[in-house]
């Protein structure tokens, strides 16, 4: 077939500056022409291509209609009991900045809101007011301090650093990343400084996008909405922040910043109905009160203190416990020279973040500075040190009597029989998972031995079958080498007897020419002799 020739440009594309000059044949092409390619007589024109679906266009939400229900009267604030220690509340809670030095540049601050969302929907707005200068040499292995911004949404009782638990979090980041349920995905662009952010939360099932949380930017959309978590459907929903090395305007009142395309109320003027307030734990005295557990080492201490948080959550933890694992939520690692020795010991864990300012304590010294400077009711859980007496009464000296109730629990002696059980029903979890762990991968190792066998099987199957029929084939090939060499030798013979049979015939034949030529020679002779 001849080879088909098509132009130096693709089929389809417009060909541009092209004025005045000549292509191939001589012919000339302006701006806008096509190149189209020419076909033979024997080849078939290309198929039309199927026109693209075009994507159902985006229903935007409509307006909120009119709500004659009461409106919530209580501010929506920050609780001190709900936002980390680095945070620093300015203008009434309405600016919120973070620490940004000793160690503290690398935690992420965190503060979640007084209103849970149970139906309806609303939104809140952030805006970043300004970046905080932070040196970013690393001196170790481990991460550099860097500006960021998560805004979302929480459960009650979840981690105050926002992304920290997955099942309980959703959240939008600085980056455009949207994170929920252990999935993290790019839905935006990235956001600066200057921008009003707001967060939608859309409860309301008659939207058509209920269940949906989205991120608008002065005032536009800037996410398609993402999907809520099925294990977050149903639960009151909290505004959260988190935050680290710059200060934020957090919107949480009865206006907006910036409105949206569509009418849309914010938290503060949400009716009464769709929220669910968390109540202030301040004194009514005004004195907040610290604790200090004395109890023994690996005598339950640990255990004694997650029940007595879970049943008193006004309490804030302070142990080197605490600033590990807000670390490790921050996004800090240890570091692989240290291999897989994890946190060590409760009361005292190896900080082994590559930070110098994390590793040295810094941060442990930053804390114990600022606490008493911020009225909460602490638990100081220093095992150690609780059981001395000096050491107690240094720890208490930090905390001036007039603003804190000091107290000491004492943790020792027979445990209650609901601790007991509660622990004995923790480590039957503990067991039961490492049985079912031991279990699936008893399981998984015998499929793979069945899969490994029966793949032996096949191969040996096919191996043999592919021998046998190597055997037939040679069998065959020597079973016609034979035949042809039969048949060679039989025609050798053949030949031979054929040259036996026609030798005295031949000799006949030749005798009669050799008696004449005898009688002529014997006559020549005769002759010579006559001869005078």
């Amino acid at each position: 077939r001849p080879v088909i020739c098509h132009s130096f440009k693709m089929r389809g594309q417009q060909l541009q500056g092209l004025q005045g000059r000549t292509l191939g044949a001589r012919k000339r092409f302006s701006a806008g022409d096509v190149a189209r390619p020419k076909f033979f007589a024997e080849d078939p024109a290309p198929a039309a291509a199927e026109p693209a679906k075009e994507p159902e266009p985006f229903v935007e939400e409509a307006d909120a209609p009119k709500d004659t229900r009461s409106v919530v009267k209580e501010a929506v604030v920050f609780h001190t009991s709900e936002t980390t220690l680095n945070v620093v509340p300015l203008m009434g809670g309405k600016v919120l900045r973070t620490l940004a030095d000793s160690g503290m540049q690398f935690l992420l601050a965190g503060a979640r809101a007084s209103a849970g969302v149970t139906a309806g929907r609303y939104m809140y707005e952030v805006k970043i007011l300004e970046m905080l200068p932070v040196d970013k040499r690393v001196y170790g292995g481990g991460p550099a301090p860097k500006q960021a911004l998560r805004l979302g949404f929480s459960a009650a009782g979840s981690s105050l650093v926002l992304g920290a638990d997955d099942e309980a979090h959703v959240l939008f980041d600085s980056e455009g990343f949207y994170q929920a349920a252990k999935k993290r995905a790019r839905v935006a662009k990235p956001v600066a400084r200057d921008q009003t952010l707001a967060v939608l939360l859309n409860l309301d099932p008659a939207s058509p996008h209920a269940n949906t949380v989205s991120l608008f930017r002065d005032g536009e959309r800037i996410s398609q909405p993402q999907a809520l978590p099925e294990g977050l459907k149903g639960k009151p929903l909290f505004p959260h922040v988190s935050f680290r090395n710059m200060t934020l305007q957090v919107n949480l009142g009865s206006e907006p910043l910036k409105p949206l395309p569509f009418e849309c109320r914010t938290i503060g003027a949400a009716a009464k109905a769709d929220l669910k307030l968390t109540p202030s734990h301040a004194p009514k005295d005004g004195k907040y009160e610290v604790m200090l557990p004395v109890a023994y080492p690996d005598e339950g201490t640990f255990e004694w203190l997650d029940e007595f948080l879970a049943e008193n959550p006004q309490y804030v933890e302070l142990s080197n416990r605490k600033i590990y694992e807000w670390a490790v939520n921050s996004g800090m690692w240890v570091h692989k020279k240290w291999g897989n020795k994890g946190m060590g010991s409760m009361d005292k864990p190896e900080m082994h973040f590559e930070v110098p300012q994390v590793d040295r304590g810094m941060v442990q010294q930053i804390v114990s500075a600022i606490s008493p400077s911020i009225p909460r009711n602490y638990i100081v859980m220093e095992v150690e040190a609780n059981l001395s007496a000096p050491q107690r009464k240094g720890i208490l000296a930090r905390f001036s009597g007039h603003r804190f109730k000091r107290t000491a629990c004492v943790v020792m002696g027979e445990p209650p029989a609901a601790f007991k059980a509660a622990q004995h029903e923790k480590l039957l979890k503990v067991k039961q998972a490492a049985a079912e762990q031991q279990w699936r991968q008893a399981k998984a190792a015998k499929a793979q031995k069945k899969a490994l066998n029966e793949q032996a099987k096949r191969l040996a199957e096919a191996k043999k079958k592919a021998e046998e029929a190597r055997n037939a084939k040679m069998a065959e090939i020597a079973a016609a080498k034979a035949a042809a060499a039969a048949k060679t030798e039989d025609g050798k013979a053949e030949e031979a007897k054929a040259e036996e049979g026609d030798e005295p015939k031949a000799k006949e034949e030749a005798a009669p020419a050799a008696d004449a030529e005898k009688a002529k020679e014997e006559a020549k002779e005769g002759g010579r002799e006559r001869m005078p």
